[in-house]
């Protein structure tokens, strides 16, 4: 199982949120760029790194940053937030290795087909956001009445492999992850990797992540409100 760390950033500040709401944000660093030199340095291979406020705004804010990371580490960076368009995609794709696409999935196939085509599924990752098992979008404001299964489905069918799956209700609050969730898509789905992201709050989680076989796990307010080490995370996707 790959561990994930995450760097959330908002005014080019390391802060995470409770349910994703803005009003609810915490700053940890004001240097994103040294957080993840630490996470090199422990040796992760991967990344995740969402732009808040470009996904609020619809435009990607951190361009720098994700710069001074490709060129100041070893890190795979896999990169979510204000991509609207193909125009994005094509930018972001000289300074990331995956990119995170949610709500346009949903709310503009074409374009997000075009982004297939172009970029390549291999590097997509498709981020789906569920509360209650259906689909939410627009920073988790909107219910798109779509369920967590037809919007897979749909996505696998345009040749998508990667999901990154959030309960929304569980995340950045430290409550423990959605197991039953995945371990329903782990044996719905056993050609597909999901990545789980959400309520990660100590090492026991990811012990019973890695038992039902999760690809994945993005780990973010676990790891900086000292819930657990990176010499645990480590140990446990050794």
């Amino acid at each position: 199982m790959k561990i994930i760390p995450a760097i959330d950033i908002l005014d080019n500040k390391l802060v995470r949120l409770e349910k994703g709401k803005f009003q609810s944000s915490k700053i940890y660093s004001d240097n994103p760029l040294d957080i993840a030199k630490t996470f090199d340095g422990f040796g992760f291979e991967w990344l995740h790194i969402v732009d808040l406020s470009g996904s609020k705004s619809g435009k990607i804010s951190i361009i720098d940053l994700l710069d001074k990371i490709k060129n100041h580490t070893r890190l795979k960076i896999q990169f979510g937030g204000g991509i609207r368009s193909l125009e994005d995609a094509k930018q972001l794709i000289n300074y990331v290795d995956r990119i995170i696409i949610g709500s346009l999935s949903v709310t503009d196939k074409n374009e997000f087909e075009k982004i297939i085509s172009e970029i390549g599924e291999q590097k997509i990752i498709c981020a789906v956001d569920v509360k209650d098992e259906k689909v939410m979008i627009k920073g988790w404001t909107v219910d798109s009445e779509l369920t967590l299964q037809n919007h897979i489905d749909y996505c696998s069918s345009v040749g998508i492999k990667n999901f990154l799956v959030t309960d929304i209700q569980r995340d950045g609050m430290l409550t423990g992850p959605n197991i039953i969730l995945y371990s329903k898509l782990i044996i719905n789905h056993p050609s597909l990797n999901f990545i789980a992201s959400g309520g990660i709050s100590n090492y026991d989680d990811l012990i019973n992540l890695k038992k039902i076989n999760s690809y994945a796990v993005v780990v973010g307010k676990a790891i900086y409100e000292k819930k657990i080490s990176l010499k645990e995370l480590k140990e446990i996707a050794g």
